[in-house]
């Protein structure tokens, strides 16, 4: 099965066809192709390795949805002050599928 790794967001993912994986948010509406440059991409035993990208290479995906992701707490505080503060959010996510591999 063909694999590939590619960067959004500041970090990297490997994807495979038909997989479904979550991102920072991009400013797409649901239903929407996008394609990424792939740093990586590999079959079986032949791996073709970017500098930075490979030549012709990209991923296919659909935006599946737009939603926030699970709450996350920053606590802080300073020890022997009395001082301690809680505050809680929610990141913006992007869930895509991969619909594609070229190259």
């Amino acid at each position: 099965m063909a694999y590939a790794v590619i960067q959004t967001g500041g970090k990297q993912y490997r994807v495979q066809p038909g997989e479904k994986f979550d991102v920072e948010k991009l400013d797409a509406d649901v239903d929407t192709e996008l394609s990424f440059d792939a740093l990586l991409v590999g079959e079986g035993e032949s791996v073709k390795i970017g500098t930075p990208v490979v030549e012709g290479a990209a991923v296919k995906v659909k935006v599946v949805d737009q939603f926030r992701g699970p709450k996350q707490v920053a606590f802080k505080f300073k020890r022997r002050k009395g001082y301690h503060k809680t505050k809680g959010y929610r990141r913006h996510m992007t869930r895509l599928e991969v619909t594609g591999i070229d190259g």
